[in-house]
């Protein structure tokens, strides 16, 4: 829907400012969104985006941050409004999806009663009423079988279902105003397309205006018709998407495009921003420009030498009986040194699996796996994965102790060296990991898995949580250290871009088995099943004009090809 142009808006934003203590988060920002239209804020980790849109609906109060300037949303003063008129306008004007569907959703309670309860809040009416309007909503945001699904509890749900139903909730009271705070992050790349095509349906048929925080470019693409880039709490540049994406003014801007992976064929990257929380190595720059000619991040040369892993028609089940469900069902795969398989698929697909299984923290139920060598698994959350209760060095030195050693001070020096060498200070040895960032959390992890000396590191979804630019720095690193140390790698995410720059060859997963493998400019450039065909259309495109073509494709998709026996 396009907006009304002499509408009155429904956000304005004037010299907004957010503090929380000697940190000022955002700094003078302003900006106005009119009914129907949909304006996307992008912008690398810390640079204010989720602060910016919290402060629409005043969560920042109570919380000790101090917010300067005026913020109207759908004719309320943010700023002067009372709690009760706060608690109307969330919720019943404005409503916010959050990037954790499972943080949002209360476990105990069906989904059904909970979008219930918000309408209740609201709007008052019976409790029978109420369960209809969930069922209504549920059914409008594509989840299928609404009025026995609403009886489900989250944990029945899949994450691209729950997504629908915090969409399904925020849309229960009719608002104005949908804040969309990155919420396909945790995605695949079909249920994030679907997710996308549903936000941009519900704004083109009610007249929704739609408030979409990303790190994602390509998100952005897909979905609004401006952008607002961020650095550092600031406005950088903002405009038409059109205008923006394709011929952006500023340098970061240019910089933050240049950091997007793209499906094309891997070109040497621009040297990205350096915005905060992503600090330079102290050894060298996060990026360097010493890829081998065409590659960008990580690729290994061609085979040599004994392969470092080899899996033989490998499975594994989980239950028993009628209820068993095999995760991974025969698959053959072999790696040698310097290379990186990437290995795709949507969730569910057995990626995980068989990458536990490649390191041994699964034993398979069939087939057999043989190890040249120590492996390592770097984790998709270095939050999860690392003791919070112990420091980074403490965590590094782990697998020096474990491997028998005991001279305190080599430890210490190793471990110093292997902080430098990922681009931490080794003077941090003592911190904690709530005092890193995402991507420094994440080179702690790369870090500790190098202390083992592995000739294979299995990498589970390692940049799936990271912006673009952060993204490309440990991917960047990742080749570094591929390169020096001749690791092979097992690249494993469901974001087909990233998994393009940094393979050699690709595997397709779906349901358990490889449906297709191949070096990755061949699967990329003539994909032979249907299924690796949906997976490539689904990715996003940073040029808006495709991104809508892609969109339309969607609506009718071709009818899935049959084998020929």
């Amino acid at each position: 829907m396009t907006p009304i142009p002499d509408a009155e808006p429904l956000v304005e934003v004037t010299d907004l400012g957010i503090s929380f203590g000697g940190v000022r988060a955002v700094d003078g920002l302003s900006f106005t969104l009119r009914p129907g239209a949909a304006l996307g804020v992008v912008g690398e980790s810390g640079s204010g985006k989720s602060a910016s849109a919290y402060a629409l609906l005043g969560l920042h109060r109570g919380t000790g941050a101090r917010v300067t300037g005026a913020v109207r949303v759908a004719g309320v003063d943010v700023g002067s409004a009372s709690d009760a008129e706060l608690r109307a306008l969330r919720g019943g004007l404005a409503a916010m999806v959050f990037q954790d569907p499972l943080s949002s959703l209360d476990p105990y309670y069906t989904i059904g009663d909970q979008i219930a309860e918000v309408y209740r809040v609201h709007k008052g009416g019976s409790r029978r009423a109420a369960r209809a309007r969930a069922v209504s909503v549920l059914d409008r945001v594509g989840i299928p079988d609404a009025a026995r699904k609403s009886r489900a509890r989250p944990h029945e749900f899949s994450g691209g279902m729950r997504q629908r139903a915090l969409i399904a909730m925020a849309l229960a009271c009719e608002p104005r105003l949908l804040i969309a705070d990155e919420p396909t992050t945790a995605l695949d790349v079909t249920v994030q397309a679907q997710i996308l095509d549903l936000l941009h349906d519900l704004r083109r048929e009610t007249g929704l205006g739609l408030l979409l925080v990303t790190h994602d470019v390509g998100v952005a693409a897909e979905s609004v018709s401006d952008v607002l880039v961020m650095r550092a709490g600031r406005e950088v540049e903002r405009g038409p998407v059109e205008t923006v994406l394709t011929a952006p003014r500023e340098p970061y801007t240019r910089a933050l495009l240049a950091a997007v992976p793209q499906l094309s064929p891997a070109q040497p990257p621009a040297q990205p921003p350096a915005g905060p929380g992503h600090p330079a190595s102290p050894a060298r720059p996060a990026f360097e420009d010493e890829r081998p000619s065409g590659a960008n991040g990580v690729r290994g040369g061609a085979p040599a030498g004994r392969p470092v892993i080899e899996a033989l028609g490998v499975s594994r089940a989980f239950g028993r009986g009628r209820a068993a469900f095999r995760a991974v069902d025969d698959v053959t795969l072999t790696l040698h040194p310097g290379q990186t398989l990437g290995i795709v698929g949507e969730s569910g697909s057995g990626k995980t699996t068989l990458g536990r299984m490649l390191v041994g923290l699964l034993e398979p139920s069939a087939g057999r796996v043989t190890r040249t060598g120590s492996v390592q698994m770097v984790f998709q959350d270095p939050v999860s994965s690392l003791n919070p209760r112990r420091s980074i060095g403490e965590s590094v030195a782990d697998p020096l102790r474990a491997a028998g050693g005991r001279d305190e001070a080599r430890i210490r020096a190793r471990v110093a060296e292997l902080l430098t060498r990922v681009g931490l200070d080794p003077d941090r040895y003592d911190g904690y990991p709530h005092e890193f960032s995402g991507g420094q959390r994440q080179r702690v992890g790369i870090a500790r898995a190098l202390a083992a000396e592995p000739r294979l590191i299995v990498c589970d979804e390692p940049v799936s949580a990271l912006d673009v630019t952060t993204q490309a720095q440990v991917i960047a690193l990742l080749g570094e250290l591929q390169r020096e140390l001749g690791l092979a790698l097992v690249f494993i995410a469901h974001d087909l871009a990233v998994v393009r720059q940094v393979s050699d060859r690709v595997a397709v997963m779906r349901r358990g088995r490889i449906v297709e493998e191949g070096e990755a400019d061949v699967v990329y450039g003539a994909p032979k099943d249907p299924y690796t065909r949906q997976l490539l259309a689904a990715v996003p495109s940073l040029d808006p004009a495709r991104a809508a073509a892609r969109r339309a494709a969607r609506r009718t998709p071709p009818r899935e090809e049959v084998p020929v026996a």
